[in-house]
């Protein structure tokens, strides 16, 4: 395999990935409500995806790494095409819990795998020294497309599909459920995984843990994954104070709860597109400001700044609200990604291949940590005192993370993990 083969399929599996999310993503709530959930309901059903993702974070990540990228990569799309096809179809809590149990399950199989089949695979072609950029802002603007796609996708379909064949709000898991189903046969089929000894099951099992043990020591341990992984939870607080009060704040400004969610998957969409964008610049920009760590600062700025634009502007109505909140989300986007790439190529220099999806699973875990706080903070904020008096605080903590890389040290690799082998 060449590394313009790798890149490839690379590419097309970051889209793939995010495809089913981005396409149910538009309509989750609403189908929710039409099936006659109320809003606590849909807010435990989200509570118990966020608890099994973070659940499961380490220990999935641990397996792939033990066991291998491709298997996970697959056992993750095949139980995200289970739950949006249990979805569409729900119509009680308790279905709707077990589906986000299930969806929680392929979320946390999902994180890391393919990125780190890449990189293992381009050492492999090109050594240690290989230039990540370039491929990981690819992969990461397949990534933000398939959500941008999706959503759009996921908003326009329910128009489409008369009432008398289907649900129309059911409609988008299913294609969701299909996209997954591709996802699951490119990856058994065009990820041969590199260098990996086969394990035996017992062998698995007890290397899951080390594995586990050995990631969490060099995430906590060491100055450089410490300062990303404290990174990654101020992007989380980010995320958190766009998905949380955006939504609201739209519908407000439309006028209704459908004209605002028709509003929100546009501007999401657009923000999706920013996303795409900085992460497809994050190469140059790091070359414009010497190195991903000064990068990494000017977009974790620009991030900041983009909370507190939509905070000043909170008194704005109508169109002139609309689309100043637009703007803002398209720029946030861009400066998260461009931060969020540069962060990723420097938690991947600074690991082994044996820990390599298991940092970047407690790099995930950090992600949701910080939105979990962030949720009941900022919601009880905005409920008090308005979504403005939520986004300054947000403004305020995201600006503060930019010191997390002011004089980073550098990375040194440590050495590989101990996975005990087999029996002779």
């Amino acid at each position: 395999m060449t590394a313009r083969s790798a890149l490839r399929r690379y590419m097309l599996i970051s889209f793939l990935t995010w495809l089913p999310l981005g396409l149910m993503m538009a309509v989750m709530v609403l189908l929710m409500a039409e099936r006659g959930l109320s809003l606590a309901q849909i807010g435990l059903c989200t509570t118990v995806f966020s608890i099994v993702t973070i659940s499961l974070e380490l220990p999935t990540g641990g397996l792939a790494d033990v066991l291998g990228r491709r298997v996970v990569l697959a056992a993750s799309a095949a139980f995200t095409l289970v739950a949006l096809a249990l979805m569409a179809f729900s119509t009680t809590i308790w279905m709707f819990l077990v589906t986000c149990v299930i969806k929680g399950v392929g979320r946390a199989l999902s994180s890391g795998p393919a990125t780190a089949w890449y990189v293992d695979t381009l050492h492999e072609i090109e050594g240690r020294d290989a230039d990540l950029k370039p491929g990981l802002a690819r992969g990461g603007a397949m990534e933000s497309a398939a959500l941008c796609v999706g959503v759009l996708a996921g908003g326009f379909t329910p128009l489409l599909v008369p009432p008398s064949v289907l649900l129309p709000l059911a409609a988008p898991p299913l294609m969701g459920a299909a996209a997954a189903g591709v996802l699951l046969v490119v990856a058994v089929f065009a990820l041969p995984e590199p260098s990996h000894r086969r394990r035996s099951l017992g062998s698995v099992l007890r290397g899951v843990p080390v594995t586990v043990a050995e990631g969490v020591r060099l995430a906590t341990g060491g100055p450089v994954l410490r300062r990303l992984m404290l990174a990654a939870a101020g992007a989380g607080v980010a995320l958190t104070a766009v998905e949380l009060l955006t939504p609201g704040r739209l519908a407000e400004l439309a006028g209704t709860a459908e004209r605002g969610s028709t509003a929100y998957a546009v501007v999401a969409a657009l923000g999706f597109a920013g996303s795409a964008a900085g992460s497809a610049l994050a190469p140059r920009v790091a070359r414009l400001m010497g190195g991903s760590v000064r990068g990494a600062i000017a977009g974790t700025v620009l991030t900041a700044l983009s909370v507190g634009s939509l905070a000043a502007t909170a008194g704005l109505d109508g169109p002139a609200g609309l689309a100043t909140a637009a703007l803002a989300y398209v720029v946030l986007f861009g400066g998260l990604a461009v931060a969020s790439l540069l962060c990723l190529e420097m938690t991947h220099n600074a690991v082994e291949a044996a820990q390599r999806t298991t940092i970047t699973s407690t790099s995930s875990l950090s992600l949701q940590a910080g939105g979990a706080v962030s949720n009941l903070v900022f919601g009880v904020l905005a409920t008090g005192a308005g979504t403005a008096a939520a986004w300054w605080p947000a403004s305020a903590v995201i600006l503060a993370s930019a010191l997390l890389f002011v004089r980073m040290p550098v990375a040194r690799r440590p050495r590989p993990a101990v996975v005990p082998s087999e029996p002779v």
